[in-house]
């Protein structure tokens, strides 16, 4: 499936409009490091697929540009002397149409020097082939643009080096070990530093800023350069031995072992459609989806796992991830790995768990340790959701222990465990004195539901009640007078002069309308607020068809979320970020599944593709890029911790999934054309399906489910037990 992926998908960003924020990523699945083109020497934005300039290759940690990079340094082939200390005077035009940019590969040919290079990943390295065609001295350098330590040993044909951190982190000494091995001579007299006027000084050793290293070889002016790189968090020794371990082979042969690690992935969803964009769309984001989060654990000379603790600032034992938004990805990659990948799930819950015995706490957003960004504690629903199907058993009283710690404890330091705690427990509701009070409020008492989710499997029932009664909070801070979420005070007062389009404040990017449906474990209870299915039918409809105003309020200015749901007439959906990934799906609450396969397929089908506008919004570690596959194929988790996928209306002739329980799903789509936006009839293992849902269960023993689409809605009436999950019942 790799020759259908296009690592470019969604690149085409700047600061004030995101089509993805994404970067042309070349690593294997979960690996600890990335590697990316770099076209500007640009802070986080340092790639834009319509540039035609290449500065090198970039090591790089970013999971978002919001976060930054951290551990990251530039390698760029040169042949020329006409150099200065500077990216910009090794920069080299080239042809982006003519370049390869695979998950496993990258292929850049640089005009200036008429250099052609070849870059592919391990997990703690790369290997680079690099041919040289010029009557210049072949060179490479390496560039740092924060403090680093560099030492070349001329006759080991190896270059050394630590590269500091720029981005948040709680050590700021914290940085990666690097190990360049080189199979051509090394000419020393011509090997050293430029500095901006371009004098040249021969060294072996330098230490400093913004350093820019030359390494020139002897009578390779036409020949083939073999770079292999190995990385560490924790030393030299130890970039050594990953290098010992995963090096050995050719470059070709590295090549192919790369492509083997994605395959064993994108292999495991089989999709089928007359329109090769749309295999090629699925696939890319099927990609996307096991990027993050990144190891940051390695493996000891006993084969231990260790990693670097950056609170402690020490090495210690243990699994480790890193970068990830649980805020972001608990909605749809966790789910994911469930059906394909739970042996990789069950190991990040124990890395996450490494994170809470480190820290007192589960982590939030984690790059490289945590950040304490974003509304609520959401990794509680990715904690819960692999409790409910089975998953990292063995793990479950401590995460438990850690989610009610994270639930009941108010953290003495900021950026850990839940914001307000305090209150929370007092008022019932985040009071408005906090900020994003209202997300903060519906996210906690969905946590709450998945604390009673993980308690009730562990045989606590008390817990399971107490925290089940807890997870109705919601209703704290719902207005039944205009039908939305608003803020209160400690006097239990709403925020006056309400306005529903206006963001911030008291909503995280969005307005009410965006936020005030995040009530996933009790929408019928939610419908009840409202009065009847009726209201509820027309508030959803009323978002849908409101045109995409918004008020800059809590902000004062437009950010980025702001244009792009102005950019697409979707309403007030705003797809374009995760708050609003589930409302679609909430019309079948209701009995009316017509309005949501409608809203559906117009948003996979307008709203993403292939191409370098991929995505209507930032694509976050894989997030966005799930709500399209599990679209895509026909179901989605809108509540994760209850085991169930809502349906939808699938997008291709034919899927075939490959189970981690070792049978397959089997998914036909029947007159599937673009003016069929309906599901008329469905049916599972050959007989008349009439749920809404599907259960963890049934996807997982293998089952055949045949979808026929029409030109026109089909109405009926629900029964309580057609309907998803909800607390309350109908």
């Amino acid at each position: 499936m790799l020759h259908y992926i296009d690592t470019r998908q969604g690149s085409n960003n700047k600061h004030s409009y995101s089509n993805g924020n994404t970067l042309p990523y070349t690593a294997v699945p979960f690996g600890m490091n990335h590697f990316a083109v770099q076209t500007e020497n640009n802070g986080s934005w340092f790639f834009n697929p319509n540039d035609r300039v290449f500065q090198g290759y970039r090591l790089t940690h970013q999971p978002s540009p919001w976060m930054g990079d951290f551990a990251s340094f530039l390698m760029t082939p040169i042949a020329d002397t006409k150099l200065r200390g500077t990216v910009y005077t090794c920069q080299s035009s080239y042809r982006p149409e003519e370049a390869t940019f695979k998950p496993h590969h990258m292929r850049i040919k640089q005009q200036r020097f008429n250099i052609v290079s070849e870059l592919t990943p391990t997990c703690y390295g790369a290997a680079l082939q690099v041919r040289y065609n010029s009557s210049q001295q072949a060179g490479f350098v390496v560039n740092s643009k924060q403090r680093s330590q560099l030492t070349l040993d001329v006759e080991k044909r190896t270059l050394s080096g630590f590269f500091n951190n720029f981005s948040g982190c709680r050590d700021d000494g914290f940085g990666i070990y690097a190990v360049l091995t080189f199979d051509q001579e090394i000419d020393a007299a011509a090997s050293g530093i430029y500095d901006a006027k371009g004098n040249f000084t021969a060294t072996t050793a330098l230490e400093g800023e913004d350093q820019h290293f030359v390494i020139r070889f002897k009578d390779c002016e036409r020949g083939t350069l073999q770079v292999k790189l190995a990385t560490s968090y924790i030393s030299y020794e130890q970039a050594q031995l990953n290098g010992r371990r995963e090096l050995t082979p050719t470059f070709e042969e590295l090549k192919e072992q790369a492509a083997e690690r994605w395959n064993h992935y994108l292999n495991k969803i089989n999709v089928t459609h007359r329109d090769e964009e749309m295999l090629r769309t699925f696939y890319t984001c099927l990609y996307r989806m096991f990027l993050f989060p990144q190891k940051f654990y390695e493996r000891d000379a006993s084969g231990e796992a260790i990693h670097y603790d950056t609170t402690a600032r020490a090495v210690k034992p243990g699994i480790l991830y890193t970068n990830n938004g649980f805020w972001d990805t608990y909605k749809t990659v966790y789910p994911l790995y469930s059906l394909i990948a739970p042996e990789e799930y069950e190991e990040m819950l124990e890395g996450y768990l490494t994170s809470y015995r480190e820290t007192g706490f589960l982590p939030k957003w984690l790059s490289p340790d945590e950040r304490g960004l974003m509304p609520g504690t959401l990794i509680d629903a990715v904690v819960a959701d692999a409790a409910v199907k089975g998953i990292g058993k063995k793990l479950l009283p401590e995460l438990l222990e850690a989610m009610l710690k994270g639930a009941s404890t108010q953290s003495q330091e900021k950026g850990y465990g839940r914001q307000g705690t305090t209150d929370y427990l007092q008022y019932g509701y985040v009071p408005l004195d906090h900020h994003e009070s209202v997300n903060h409020t519906l996210d906690y008492a969905y946590s709450d539901f998945c604390i009673s989710q993980v308690a009730e499997l562990l045989g606590q029932p008390e817990v399971a009640a107490e925290y089940r009664e807890r997870s109705h909070n919601y209703r704290h801070v719902f207005d039944t007078e205009t039908g939305f979420m608003r803020a209160k005070d400690k006097d239990g007062a709403f925020r006056p002069d309400f306005n529903d389009t206006a963001w911030g404040l008291d909503y995280a990017e969005g307005s009410a309308w965006q936020n005030g449906f995040a009530v996933y474990h009790d929408f019928q209870g939610l419908i009840d607020a409202y009065g009847s299915s009726d209201r509820f039918f027309e508030k959803i409809t009323e978002l849908c068809n409101k045109a995409p105003d918004f008020d800059v309020r809590g902000y004062g200015y437009e950010i980025h979320e702001m244009s792009e749901m102005a950019a697409v007439d979707f309403g007030q959906v705003a797809i374009s970020n995760q708050p609003s990934f589930h409302i679609p799906y909430l019309f079948n609450y209701v009995g009316q599944p017509a309005s949501s396969q409608v809203v559906i397929k117009q948003i996979m089908t307008r709203l993403f593709n292939s191409g370098f506008d991929g995505f209507p919004g930032d694509e976050d570690n894989g997030s966005m890029s799930g709500w399209y596959v599990f679209s895509s194929l026909g179901f989605y988790p809108v509540c994760p911790g209850t085991g169930q996928y809502v349906l939808g209306i699938p997008l291709f002739d034919s899927v075939t999934v490959e189970l981690a329980s070792g049978k397959q799903l089997h998914i036909t789509t029947d007159n599937n054309n673009p003016q069929s936006n309906f599901v008329s009839h469905v049916t599972v293992d050959g007989e008349t399906y009439t749920k809404l849902y599907l259960t963890h269960e049934e996807l997982m023993a293998g089952r055949s489910l045949d979808f026929r689409l029409g030109l026109a809605p089909t109405y009926r009436t629900y029964s309580a037990d057609e309907l998803p999950f909800s607390l309350t019942k109908r």
